[in-house]
């Protein structure tokens, strides 16, 4: 069975989430309170949210193209990384951290 772009989106940005709880467990092993981040899903945008906190990250649902929070309800205008390319994808999660500074342009 062929998995479709949308899997493999959703996938990755499980990735993501999963090396941005271990950015922060890594950064700060002694804190008693973890930082969990949840997926929704909406009509275009597949957002990360950190749990009791804000919106982290938006992901295109048919591109894996990945998105600056401008708000609660939408991202910001430029593409920070595009998942389908690898390069650009294992960059993003070796540089990912909690915080969202690696969303920032440079």
């Amino acid at each position: 069975m062929e998995t479709t772009i949308q899997d493999r989106v959703m996938g990755w940005t499980k990735d993501l989430v999963s090396a941005l709880e271990k950015n922060y467990t890594d950064r700060y092993p002694e804190s008693p309170n973890d930082i969990t981040f949840s997926i929704t899903t909406g009509k275009k945008y597949i957002k990360v949210v950190q749990d009791n906190g804000g919106v982290h990250a938006f992901v295109n649902k048919n591109t894996g193209e990945v998105y600056k929070p401008a708000g609660w309800k939408a991202p910001a205008k430029h593409v920070r990384y595009d998942m389908r390319i690898i390069n650009q994808r294992e960059r993003m999660l070796a540089m990912c951290d909690w915080a969202g500074g690696y969303l920032y342009m440079r």
